[in-house]
């Protein structure tokens, strides 16, 4: 028989089998799906980006003022 493999819940850190039979994987419960859900949606968690020029200017770009047209 093969043992279910378990991971830590992203939320609570308790222990979650990690299978078709969790319906919430990889989190313990409903709860604790939604308490993530909740976080990202008032963007408590950001996925890193580099921040745009500050003047503004694209370099070789449609936006430089010699293709705009008049």
């Amino acid at each position: 028989m093969a043992t279910e493999r378990t991971v830590a819940c992203p939320t609570c850190r308790q222990q979650a089998v990690y299978s078709e039979a969790n319906r919430w994987r990889p989190f313990c419960s409903a709860r604790c799906r939604g308490v993530d859900l909740g976080a990202w949606a008032n963007e408590q968690f950001r996925v890193p980006a580099e921040a745009p020029p500050e003047d503004g200017s694209l370099s070789g770009t449609a936006s430089d003022s010699s293709n705009r047209l008049n």
